[in-house]
C-alpha cells in the first residue's frame, strides 16, 4: 500500500468488448468539424459551391464511425451515408444534388402500398418517396445554387432517418414488400443476443411482477416510473430497432401523452404493451439486434438547463420513495431521470459517456455477461469499486475539456454508502456540468 501511494498504484484496463448503447448522437463534433461549418456556410456564400460541399460533408462525417464516403473530381463528385439499416447514396454536378435510397423491394404493383406512400409524402419537407426499378424509394434533389449548408443537412436528415424508419415498418406490413440493401449491417454475436434478450425478459418480469404489489391508484406515480425507466432501459441497453424499437416508442407516446386518461389507466395501457413484449420469443426479437453506422440523431440537442431540471425534478420525486423505504422505486426514479434525457435528446458526448458509466454502475451483472469484467457494484455485498469509478470519471472530464473549457465533476462528492446514495450524488453531480464550448 505505502508503495500504491509512492508510485502509484497500475490499475488495469477495464475490458471493452466495443458494444454500442443506445440511440446515436451526433452531438460528438470536434472543434475542427464545428470549423468545417463554418467554412462550408462562408464558401456557399462566395458561390464556391463545390469547396462548400467538402467542407460539408467533412462535417458530417463521424470518423469514429465511418459512416461517410465521399469523393469527389473537379465539380462532381459522388457520396453515401449509413443510417442504420439504410444507405443513402448521392451524386452533384455544377447544375444539381441528387439523394437516394431504397426503402423496399415491390417487384408487383401493391395499391395499398402505394396509398400509404402518398400520405406519408405529405408529411415530409425535402424529399418525397418514389418508385424505381421495382424498389420503393425516397429521394432528395436540389439545385447547386440554392442548396446551403442547413437546407442540405435537414434534407438528408430527413431522407436517411425517414428511410431507417420506415424500410422495416412497410416489409412488416406489406407482405408483397421485400427488405433491399441492407447489406452493410451485421447481427450481433450469439452470445450477446443472448444475453440481451436474457435480460430484457428478466427486466420486463421484475417490473411487471413488482408491479402487481402495489396499490394501482396510491402508487400510480410510481408505476408510471417504473414501467417508462424500464422502456428506457430496454432502449438503451437492448437497442433494438427496426419494429422493436417502435413498439417500445408507441409505449413512450401511451406515458407522455396528453389527453383526458387518468394514470392509473395510462398505466394500465402501458403494462399491456410491455406485457406484449415480454411474450415475444427469441426468433421475435433477434432480427431487430444489429450492428450498424449512424450519420444523424434522430432527436435534438437540448441546453444544459433542460436537462438539470429533468434531473433535478425526477430527484425531488424520489425522496418520499426513499423515506418509506421503497429503495427500487427510489433508484427506477433516479434512472428515469438521466435515460429520459438519453432518449429525448441529442446528448453532448461527454454527457453519454457519464451516463453509460452510471448503467455500469447500476446494472453490473449484465455488463459483466457482456463482457466487461468485474461489476463496478457488487449488489449482495453492497461494495462498490470506487478506485475504477472515480477514475472513469475523471479520464472522460480530461478527454473532453479541450472542447467544454470549464468541464468539471467534483468525484469527492460521490458517495459510496449504498446505492441510492451513490445515484443521487452522481446525479446531482451531473446537474452542474457546464457544456460551454
Amino acid at each position: 500500500m505505502v508503495f500504491d501511494r509512492l508510485f502509484g498504484k497500475k490499475r488495469k484496463k477495464r475490458l471493452d468488448p466495443g458494444i454500442r448503447f443506445g440511440r446515436y448522437s451526433d452531438n460528438n463534433k470536434s472543434p475542427e468539424q464545428v470549423s468545417s461549418w463554418t467554412d462550408a456556410d462562408r464558401f456557399f456564400r462566395e458561390e464556391q459551391y463545390t469547396a462548400s460541399l467538402d467542407a460539408f460533408f467533412k462535417y458530417l462525417s463521424d470518423p469514429a464511425a465511418g459512416n461517410v464516403t465521399y469523393q469527389r473530381t473537379d465539380n462532381t463528385g459522388r457520396f453515401e451515408l449509413i443510417q442504420g439499416s439504410k444507405v443513402v447514396r448521392g451524386s452533384f454536378n455544377e447544375q444539381v444534388l441528387n439523394a437516394e435510397v431504397k426503402l423496399a423491394g415491390m417487384p408487383d404493383v401493391n395499391v395499398p402500398v402505394m396509398r400509404r406512400l402518398l400520405e406519408m409524402n405529405f408529411h415530409l419537407y425535402y424529399s418525397r418517396y418514389a418508385l424505381h426499378d421495382n424498389n420503393v424509394c425516397m429521394r432528395f434533389d436540389s439545385d447547386i445554387t440554392t442548396i446551403n449548408p442547413n437546407k442540405l443537412y435537414y434534407g438528408l436528415r430527413e431522407l436517411a432517418t425517414k428511410a431507417d424508419k420506415q424500410d422495416d415498418l412497410l416489409v412488416h406490413e406489406f407482405a408483397g414488400l421485400q427488405a433491399t440493401d441492407n447489406q452493410h449491417i451485421a447481427p450481433i454475436p450469439e452470445q450477446e443476443r443472448q444475453v440481451k434478450y436474457l435480460y430484457m425478459q428478466q427486466w420486463l418480469a421484475a417490473t411487471l411482477d413488482y408491479v402487481k404489489t402495489l396499490d394501482p391508484e396510491k402508487f400510480a406515480g410510481g408505476i408510471a416510473y417504473l414501467l417508462i425507466a424500464v422502456v428506457f432501459r430496454i432502449d438503451y441497453l437492448i437497442a433494438p430497432e427496426g419494429k422493436l424499437m417502435n413498439e417500445l416508442e408507441k409505449i413512450v407516446d401511451k406515458y407522455y401523452r396528453k389527453d383526458e386518461k387518468p394514470t392509473p389507466e395510462r398505466n394500465l395501457q402501458m403494462i399491456e404493451a410491455l406485457q406484449r413484449v415480454r411474450n415475444k420469443s427469441p426468433e421475435d426479437v433477434y432480427p431487430f439486434l444489429f450492428r450498424s453506422k449512424y450519420t444523424f440523431s434522430i432527436v435534438a440537442p437540448q441546453h444544459q438547463k433542460s436537462i438539470a431540471e429533468n434531473i433535478n425534478n425526477a430527484l425531488q420525486n424520489m425522496y418520499w420513495y426513499r423515506d418509506n423505504n421503497y429503495p427500487l422505486i427510489a433508484n427506477e426514479v433516479m434512472e428515469y431521470s438521466v435515460s429520459f434525457c438519453q432518449f429525448s435528446y441529442s446528448l453532448p458526448k461527454p454527457l453519454s459517456e457519464l451516463f453509460q458509466l452510471y448503467m455500469e454502475v447500476n446494472h453490473g451483472k449484465f455488463f459483466q455477461e457482456l463482457g466487461y469484467g468485474a461489476p463496478l457494484y457488487n449488489e449482495a455485498e453492497n461494495n462498490f469499486d470506487e478506485e475504477e469509478i472515480t477514475d472513469r470519471v475523471d479520464g472522460i472530464i480530461s478527454e473532453w475539456r479541450g472542447k467544454y473549457r470549464n468541464l468539471s465533476f467534483d468525484t469527492g462528492r460521490l458517495k459510496f454508502g449504498n446505492r441510492i446514495q451513490f445515484n443521487q450524488a452522481f446525479l446531482t453531480e451531473l446537474t452542474t456540468l457546464n457544456f460551454e464550448a
